[in-house]
């Protein structure tokens, strides 16, 4: 008699996981950052952390700490069709082939700090209906590294912590795990986890 499986979801980052999305965001962050009369230097390590890793407010708060040049940088990005920066990403390897094989034995969700483009970059990429669960940080209380939004996930899906599995690339994402009481994998990334994996193929092995 086999093992009952102990996972009953896996939850996916978005940005850095799912796709390589680094010029996208580098070029939308660029247009705000323009807009705002500054540069982004995309040689400054902490910058491109900042901008790859929180929700779209909290880098622009990050950026534009002042209470009127934040909410002018944010009122901008909002006018900004990020449909228009999705050929600029790419699927990770394995990604696609990873899915087909979990699709029908767990839940598959999406836990990302995008706030409002998840869906469109999904369809774009024809993976809508891989994923019955789509959280991002317009949908949380607080985005990552708070754990609310895998937690609502969870309450999604009406399982225990113990029964989910994260994957994610940042340190936002491993601390937000670590508050949520959920295993976390860290993808090509040395973070805290329970394993490091280099290739989405490799998540079968503990499913």
């Amino acid at each position: 008699m086999s093992k009952p499986a102990k996972y009953k979801a896996v939850i996916y980052d978005c940005d850095g996981v799912m796709f390589n999305s680094l010029e996208a965001n580098c070029i939308f962050y660029e247009t705000v950052f323009n807009y705002m009369g500054t540069s982004l230097d995309r040689k400054n390590v902490d910058v491109m952390r900042v901008i790859h890793t929180y929700a779209n407010k909290e880098v622009l708060r990050y950026f534009f700490p002042q209470k009127e040049r934040w909410e002018a940088a944010i009122a901008f990005a909002a006018t900004i069709d990020y449909l228009k920066l999705i050929h600029l990403m790419e699927m990770e390897n394995g990604l696609l082939e990873t899915l087909d094989t979990l699709k029908g034995r767990v839940s598959l969700a999406v836990c990302t700090n995008r706030s409002s483009s998840m869906e469109a970059v999904l369809s774009g990429f024809k993976l809508t209906d891989y994923f019955s669960c789509i959280m991002t940080a317009s949908r949380a209380s607080f985005p990552k590294p708070h754990p609310d939004p895998l937690l609502r996930v969870l309450t999604h899906y009406s399982i225990t912590a113990e029964e989910a599995i994260f994957i994610g690339d940042s340190e936002v994402d491993s601390i937000a795990a670590k508050a949520a009481g959920i295993d976390f994998i860290s993808y090509k990334a040395d973070h805290y986890g329970i394993t490091r994996i280099d290739t989405h193929t490799e998540i079968l092995g503990f499913i």
